[in-house]
């Protein structure tokens, strides 16, 4: 009796056993399959194969961004995304972001986290005129040609305390490469590109005559490439300012023709007698403001011009040579002139 009690005993303990292995199986399987699906939805890649934007809105919840990302089939499931955001915390920044090729939701996260903004390009080289830039502006896909002319001339009071004189923000739109979100306007760009040259401006000690100083750099910048000649030239403008001789530059007539839309590519004889306010052969002194956008070494040039007794120069864009001649009399430049021609037609030129 007492046997048969024991051998009872032992095979109801014997089942328990088994039952708790099977459910200690079973909720492994469990787990590993949650693993396995965890990892799936955070580290199996998924995503479109071609360009897709997603514009994250400030302000934006993480429940908000995950089902964005889900719409737009950026990630396999929203969930997945908070499950991120519980684990990995931080801040998710708004903006625009680019994605072009699957990849794993933790990616997808992290490059959301790290604020990995897409961008273009915007590259101002310099000497580039508010037409030069506007055309850029186009070309980048920004906005239109006509709105950023707009903006250059709208937004002048950005520049009030520099050059209270300024119609436009001509000579104050800093050359740089600058990058911005695809959907920048025009007033957002010229900004960006001022603050610039207050930077710079700030840097080279710029405070006094800024009209002045940044209108000659303009002229230099637009007369020659070279950085050695820089400073003759503004000291050819100089000199001639002192004597009351009238500037002569071409690239003052040719912007004069871009404002009135008369400009054709080519500088033309009826060109110089065309009585514009730019044309500094009709007119002593000075043009009305820049006509381009100077860089650092033609503002160092023109806040420190060159202490020479030089009248005239053959500008080194128009020399066969590459290098501006320079010269204290007109015989002497006419000299030069006839040289430059020579020059030019054994160059190939006209």
């Amino acid at each position: 009796m007492a046997r048969r009690r024991a051998k009872g005993k032992k095979k109801r303990g014997s089942g328990f056993a088994r039952f708790t292995r099977w459910a200690l199986l079973v909720l492994l399987v469990i787990l590993l399959a949650g693993a396995g699906g965890g990892a799936w939805l955070l580290l199996w890649p998924y995503g479109p194969q071609t360009e897709t934007f997603v514009d994250l809105e400030p302000g934006s919840s993480a429940v908000r961004i995950g089902k964005q990302l889900q719409d737009l089939g950026i990630v396999r499931s929203q969930y997945a995304f908070y499950l991120l955001r519980a684990w990995k915390r931080g801040t998710l920044r708004a903006g625009e972001y680019r994605f072009d090729h699957r990849e794993p939701a933790l990616e997808v996260y992290q490059k959301i986290a790290r604020g990995e903004v897409y961008t273009r390009a915007l590259t101002v080289p310099e000497g580039a005129n508010i037409f030069d830039i506007a055309a850029r502006v186009e070309e980048a896909g920004f906005d239109t040609r006509p709105n950023f002319l707009a903006a250059a001339v709208s937004e002048a009071a950005l520049v009030s305390d520099l050059d209270p004189a300024a119609k436009s923000l001509e000579g104050y739109l800093f050359p740089d490469t600058y990058r911005f979100a695809r959907h920048t306007r025009s007033a957002q760009i010229v900004a960006a590109m001022v603050r610039r040259f207050r930077v710079v401006a700030q840097e080279l000690g710029l405070k006094e005559n800024v009209h002045r100083v940044v209108t000659i750099a303009s002229l230099v910048e637009r007369e020659t490439a070279v950085d050695s000649e820089r400073s003759l030239v503004a000291s050819v403008f100089e000199n001639r300012l002192k004597q009351k001789m009238p500037l002569m530059t071409d690239p003052a007539v040719i912007y004069g023709l871009e404002l009135e839309g008369h400009w054709r590519g080519t500088i033309y004889s009826s060109d110089l007698a065309r009585d514009t306010a730019y044309n500094t052969y009709r007119h002593a002194g000075l043009p009305p403001g820049p006509v381009a956008n100077p860089g650092v070494p033609s503002l160092k040039a023109a806040m420190n011009p060159a202490d020479s007794n030089y009248l005239y120069f053959v500008a080194a864009g128009r020399n066969a040579q590459g290098h501006s001649r320079f010269s204290e009399t007109l015989d002497e430049h006419n000299r030069n002139v006839a040289g430059y021609r020579r020059e030019l037609k054994k160059a190939g030129g006209q």
